[in-house]
């Protein structure tokens, strides 16, 4: 088995199921892109998380539609500005505490739609 096969595609041949390859490219591109070009497009949501993390907060930003590269440099802005650590993947980014008002400030001045929930 090779290091790009995905679990989706090992299930889907398991169960005789469509998989990601099965479907056409063009489906998904178009709603993916550069999160930068995304900007005031969509509303983000900022929420704040505890669960699962040990009792430590976590502000979460979701609502991306973007690749996780792109949103991965959104996320590196966004931390280097704040000062924090974080991640980004599966279209959330992570921050490390409870910084709700700061990143909401921060997404509006970088020309993205936000609102915390």
């Amino acid at each position: 088995m090779n290091q790009t096969t995905d679990w989706k595609d090992i299930l889907g041949k398991a169960f005789d199921l469509p998989t990601d390859t099965d479907t056409a490219a063009t489906e998904t591109q178009p709603d993916k892109g550069d999160a930068l070009q995304q900007q005031g497009k969509q509303m983000l949501d900022i929420v704040l998380e505890r669960k699962g993390r040990g009792g430590k907060q976590a502000t979460i930003v979701t609502g991306f539609n973007c690749d996780d590269e792109a949103l991965k440099q959104v996320a590196s802005q966004l931390k280097r500005a704040l000062s924090v650590g974080g991640s980004a993947r599966g279209g959330e980014i992570l921050i490390q505490g409870d910084l709700r008002q700061r990143v909401l400030d921060q997404l509006k001045q970088m020309g993205f739609k936000a609102r915390i929930i």
